[in-house]
């Protein structure tokens, strides 16, 4: 680490040392906060979700609704894409010099 650093006086490694430090504590004091705020958030759904049956029901159906307009976007997208590469070999009938 002090290779980079090393026209830098034993002050200046130093500080960057200790600002390098503090730094990662405080990115690992952020994410522990996140993991323990989405530990309550999971928790807490699931009590809803035990608690009312219909919101589970709606949720998971919503979720699959998502789910295949997510997949028919992927099928339309590379039904596109084989579409092109035709329109590519029917070029190629007329100019030899394009590929494909």
């Amino acid at each position: 680490m002090f290779n980079e650093y090393e026209d830098l006086s034993f002050e200046e490694q130093l500080q960057l040392s200790e600002s390098l430090i503090i730094r990662r504590y405080n990115q690992q004091m952020f994410l522990r906060r996140n993991a323990r705020l989405l530990q309550q958030e999971l928790e807490l759904e699931a009590e809803l979700l035990e608690e009312n049956p219909e919101l589970a029901q709606t949720i998971y159906t919503l979720n699959m609704q998502e789910i295949q307009s997510n997949q028919r976007g992927v099928q339309n997208v590379l039904g596109s894409q084989e579409s092109a590469s035709k329109e590519q070999s029917v070029w190629s009938k007329f100019f030899p010099g394009l590929g494909g």
